[in-house]
């Protein structure tokens, strides 16, 4: 069943008022739906538009690097200003013409300030804090998006504004042992806030890059905050007396959880009181990891224990991953769900059985357990997708 767009729903309501009759209503339907036609852009435009910008902006980076040990300092930062304006004042001459072209140009500035940044930095020998350099890359991206309001400076900003509270927080932590599980749940709690920008009728390019890059990154996000748990399992006992201090590990924590949640209020309102679930799945999932590689020279029951429970936790998270899809109507939420179960059950085999098997046995074992897993997983995938096409 097709969805209405909130133009055929409001046509729909005046036809029904009697403020206009079926003729009106068809005639203003057909119109949209032209400029509509008109205004999107082919996937020839795309590709061409994507793979120019790349194609430029490398082109730029290999001409300033064939002649950089040539110039002097003052020429090799005028080259720099006029390697980002330039980018920019192309942007906003065709802005009009060709927004889409606009777009690109714009991001290619956004991408070159970044390495205008740090080159400058280099030309005068400046020896700051490399996370500032990020940090006045993010600025820009921000004000980028305050004047652009487009989709891509947003991307810039989403991606380097975590990256430079990730990078002060490795700075701060360098000679110290516990700080890599806030920064692990924070990057996770991000992923999950990016891809849930979208939630029922809310739109917008902006909202689509954010899940593009929440989608992209939630399931590695989640494996890396597992594999950091386990690591700080070790350290625990062999770096006792270089632990982080109490109050900026409390600091760190503060920011890794509410920063996401503070991002999703914004961008869900009230539903983000699932994100505050997603935080204290993420939380107990890093204890449980902890744990189970705590135990795991042991190999008593504890381990089995911990184990066990750090599986059903990702089983869990799979499950409640599809069923916030299927309550939402997003399906990359489902199929995300899906693939994140299809990966628990792979590593549970690897990690509890394989071993316990014969050489034949294991991969006779695994090669059924992916086909009908498979088939299996697929089959209700495609059930769940229906469901929730119909149901909308």
């Amino acid at each position: 069943m097709k969805q209405q767009t909130k133009l055929e729903v409001q046509i729909q309501r005046w036809t029904v008022a009697g403020i206009i009759d079926q003729t009106v209503a068809d005639r203003i339907t057909a119109f949209e739906v032209g400029q509509d036609r008109h205004a999107s852009l082919r996937w020839p435009v795309i590709l061409a538009l994507v793979f120019g910008g790349i194609l430029l902006a490398a082109g730029v980076t290999l001409f300033v690097a064939a002649h950089w040990a040539e110039l002097s300092p003052s020429e090799r930062f005028a080259l720099m200003i006029l390697m980002v304006g330039a980018f920019q004042i192309g942007g906003a001459a065709v802005a009009d013409r060709f927004p889409a072209l606009s777009t690109t140009l714009h991001a290619i500035g956004t991408v070159t300030l970044g390495a205008a940044i740090f080159l400058t930095a280099q030309i005068f020998n400046l020896h700051e804090n490399w996370a500032t350099g990020i940090l006045l890359w993010a600025i820009g991206a921000a004000i980028g998006f305050v004047l652009l309001r487009d989709w891509a400076q947003a991307t810039a900003l989403s991606l380097l504004a975590p990256a430079w509270l990730a990078s002060q927080w490795m700075i701060t932590t360098e000679h110290h042992w516990g700080g890599n599980r806030p920064l692990a749940i924070g990057l996770f709690l991000t992923a999950v806030c990016y891809l849930s920008a979208r939630s029922g009728d809310q739109e917008g390019s902006g909202r689509r890059a954010l899940v593009w890059i929440g989608g992209i990154a939630l399931l590695p996000c989640a494996g890396i905050a597992i594999a950091v748990a386990m690591q700080d399992s070790v350290g625990y006992v062999w770096n006792r007396e270089s632990h982080l201090a109490l109050a900026p590990l409390a600091l760190g924590w503060t920011i890794a959880v509410a920063a996401p949640l503070l991002l999703a209020w914004f961008l869900r309102g009230r539903a983000a009181w699932i994100n505050a679930l997603w935080a204290v799945w993420a939380y107990a999932l890093v204890v449980t990891a902890t744990h189970s590689h705590r135990y795991a020279p042991y190999g008593d029951h504890r381990n089995l224990v911990m184990t066990l429970a750090l599986y059903a936790l990702c089983a869990l998270g799979s499950v409640w991953l599809v069923a916030w899809g299927l309550n939402e109507k997003r399906k990359e939420r489902l199929n995300l769900g899906v693939a994140a179960f299809a990966i628990s059950v792979l590593f549970f085999y690897f990690d509890s059985f394989m071993g316990k098997l014969g050489r034949s046995a294991s991969l006779l074992i695994l090669g059924a357990l992916c086909l009908a897993g498979g088939y299996a997983l697929e089959m209700t995938r495609r059930r769940l997708v229906a469901r929730m096409e119909v149901s909308r």
